[in-house]
């Protein structure tokens, strides 16, 4: 299943390049440039976020490194 992410990326990557040829055609001027923005989150790994940490009393969930403990109940949360 493609994540909402990829999909949003590439759908701008395509309006882009749409924008682009209407542009080339009408100014005769290629402006290809307009899709690099995108480029970035096509290739983003999932590694780079941090890991999920759960509580294994109440299930709170965050990948926020702030949080050792959770805030409901004072368990130590665990990695997932």
């Amino acid at each position: 299943m493609v994540s909402a992410r990829t999909a949003t990326a590439a759908v701008g990557v395509l309006a882009s390049l749409a924008v682009s040829v209407v542009l080339w055609q009408v100014f005769d001027v290629a402006l290809f440039f307009l899709a690099v923005p995108f480029v970035p989150f096509l290739f983003r790994s999932r590694d780079d976020r941090p890991s999920v940490r759960e509580c294994p009393a109440c299930g709170f969930r965050t990948r926020d490194a702030g949080f050792d403990y959770c805030p409901r109940d004072g368990t130590e949360l665990e990695r997932d």
